[in-house]
């Protein structure tokens, strides 16, 4: 396990570090009564890091960043910083409204972090003038890379980026999880290499191929976090166009693992603490308004991760 400070990462480095390579978000340990799990959520990212993600995204979705307060999730991005910074670059979730977008964002660069997702805003439709002025005002609070997840309230336009990308050099990652692939292709072709590109669809698994072929050559993989060694089968099968092994990897695992996600609103975190539980690697409960898995999701979970053989 790795105290030493973090390397500092220049925002063009972590551009191209995040420009290949598979990544994950680690699940956020929680104890029985709800409460950060500090010493479990350490045994997890020590676990996870010799199986070789390019980055760690800490308190970002799948690590119910949502549910954290701004104190918790300070102390996330200081515990996965301490535990694996100076081995695997940390980027830390960021997001909500403006001002606590930039407080998370300066917390996260002042523990170390190497940059920030700025997730998408909270509740309310904007238009892109204003998606506009919440990023830039993130952007230019801090001097660490932000990748900005095109998501939900926050879908930009090809304009919009661009423009924000000509007045701050440290936006450097644009990651979608809307799936429109005529959007995504126009974003491309206008911003070519001035951006890393990378997939951000629950279970990116299944948009992978899609998304590779559209100039998207990476993703942040929910299921590393219980089959690790399975996850990254998967990606460089589709960065080798190993289309035998996808297509295999799919109809096992995959498409009937989506199958269980979809029986809840709110399991693309959910079925991932399941998993986690699963294979040993227990994360505890989620936080509500989140719902744990079911018993009969646990067993039919359980039967497509014996399959897989050993992690």
């Amino acid at each position: 396990m790795n105290h030493a400070p973090a390397r500092a990462i220049d925002p063009q480095e972590l551009k191209h570090i995040l420009s290949s390579g598979l990544m994950s978000f680690p699940l956020t340990d929680f104890d029985e009564s709800g409460d950060f799990n500090e010493a479990g959520y350490r045994d997890r990212l020590a676990w996870l890091m010799p199986y070789g993600a390019t980055a760690l995204f800490a308190a970002g979705g799948t690590g119910e960043a949502f549910s954290l307060t701004p104190a918790e999730h300070q102390r996330v991005i200081q515990v996965a910083v301490e535990t694996c910074g100076n081995d695997t670059p940390i980027i830390a979730g960021a997001g909500y409204g403006t001002r606590l977008a930039i407080e998370m964002a300066r917390n996260a660069e002042a523990a170390g972090a190497a940059g920030i997702l700025l997730m998408p805003h909270y509740l309310t439709e904007t238009n892109q003038r204003g998606l506009a002025a919440h990023i830039d005002a993130v952007c230019k609070s801090v001097r660490i890379g932000v990748v900005v997840y095109n998501r939900n309230v926050c879908k930009l336009e090809a304009a919009t980026l661009e423009k924000l990308v000509d007045t701050n050099p440290n936006l450097i990652g644009f990651k979608d999880g809307v799936g429109d692939i005529e959007a995504v292709t126009v974003i491309r072709n206008r911003l070519e290499d001035r951006v890393s590109y990378l997939g951000g669809l629950p279970t990116a698994e299944v948009f992978a191929e899609a998304y590779n072929a559209a100039g998207f050559p990476v993703y942040s993989s929910a299921v590393f976090n219980f089959i690790p060694r399975t996850a990254m089968e998967f990606y460089q099968a589709v960065r080798e166009g190993n289309r035998q092994t996808t297509t295999r990897l799919l109809k096992e695992f995959f498409i009937p693992y989506i199958a269980i996600r979809n029986r809840g609103g709110g399991y693309a975190v959910s079925i991932v603490k399941a998993g986690a539980r699963l294979v040993g690697r227990s994360a505890g409960p989620v936080r509500p308004p989140l719902a744990d898995c079911t018993e009969q999701d646990h067993r039919d979970l359980a039967a497509l991760i014996e399959k897989l053989g050993p992690q």
